[in-house]
């Protein structure tokens, strides 16, 4: 077999993350999560619906960071613990918690001036919903990513508009699209959240994504695997219906799917998630991460497969 995939390192055969940021600042790059105190319309405001089934009341992110408002001491602390296993590296603040783009210009403004004048800080990630974004925090983005590169990180779970109802999303794949087409016309870059195994999405909804998005502009992705934590909407209603998730195999496989449609230039900055043990209910097997993604490498060599070769086509 022939590895004809051109942006990894170590016969991968998808777009990595670590080869984007090795190829770009050929240095160790890390990410370090800070609760910047943000909330979500979802919750709070005029669309004060819950929040999405799967959120908890930490957010939707996968990490147990303690909330705490001194923003600089989160990354302080964080960032020695980097240091302590990859000396004198680089680092990507990450606002992972709700919806951080949610809230007055000032507060954003504040989160994240500091972070521009760190030569550690080599990008900016925020976590973010498309509905979060006026145009007064759009245009200020758009003008500090040229100081630092600016990564908005968007949900968007599924295209199918009656799972996104099912999963109390509060927000079409219309709304989705005229957010990144109105981002492309800034120098912001894009990364999408797709999530798999949703309640009552099939397989071949699951890969229409995939098609629905790819002639989207955005520059990144993140793929999950939808897990059922404590203390959720969608926990109480797991209690009632036992929903039957999609197997390990059955997960390895559609990503493998899902990656051959995907345009090769994309890049993949996860393919699973991090589900904190104590806090999940199932399905147990994403606790494994590593051996997902070495499983699958193994099913991409074995078919001799790549990132792109269906889009290609």
């Amino acid at each position: 077999m022939i590895n004809n995939f051109k942006y990894s390192f170590n016969e991968k055969r998808y777009h990595t993350f670590n080869y984007y940021l090795k190829n770009k600042y050929h240095k160790k790059v890390s990410k370090i999560i800070i609760d910047a105190g943000f909330t979500c319309p979802n919750r709070d405001g005029k669309k004060a619906f819950g929040g999405c089934i799967f959120c908890s009341q930490a957010g939707s992110g996968d990490s147990n960071l303690v909330s705490s408002e001194n923003i600089l001491k989160q990354y302080s602390e964080n960032k020695k613990i980097m240091d302590n296993k990859w000396p004198n590296g680089f680092y990507i603040p990450y606002f992972q918690s709700f919806s951080n783009t949610y809230g007055p210009l000032e507060k954003i403004q504040n989160m994240l001036e500091p972070f521009l004048k760190m030569d550690e800080v080599v990008e900016i990630a925020i976590a973010t919903r498309c509905d979060c974004l006026e145009d007064d925090i759009i245009n200020y983005l758009d003008r500090i990513s040229y100081i630092k590169p600016i990564n908005l990180e968007i949900g968007l779970q599924t295209s199918n508009d009656e799972v996104g109802k099912i999963i109390n999303r509060q927000y079409d794949f219309k709304d989705f699209k005229e957010a990144l087409y109105k981002l492309d016309k800034t120098n912001i870059k894009v990364c999408v959240h797709v999530m798999n195994g949703l309640p009552f999405e099939d397989k071949n909804s699951m890969l229409k994504t995939i098609e629905d998005i790819n002639h989207l502009p955005f520059d990144a992705i993140k793929i999950h695997m939808l897990h059922i934590i404590k203390n959720t909407s969608l926990a109480s209603l797991d209690e009632i219906n036992n929903y039957q998730l999609i197997s390990r195999d059955e997960y390895i496989e559609l990503v493998v799917k899902q990656l051959e449609l995907l345009r090769p230039e994309v890049v993949v900055q996860r393919l699973t998630g991090d589900p904190i043990a104590d806090d999940l209910i199932k399905p147990n097997w994403l606790l494994n991460k590593t051996t997902i993604l070495n499983d699958i490498d193994k099913l991409m060599r074995k078919l001799d497969t790549y990132q792109g070769i269906k889009y290609e086509q």
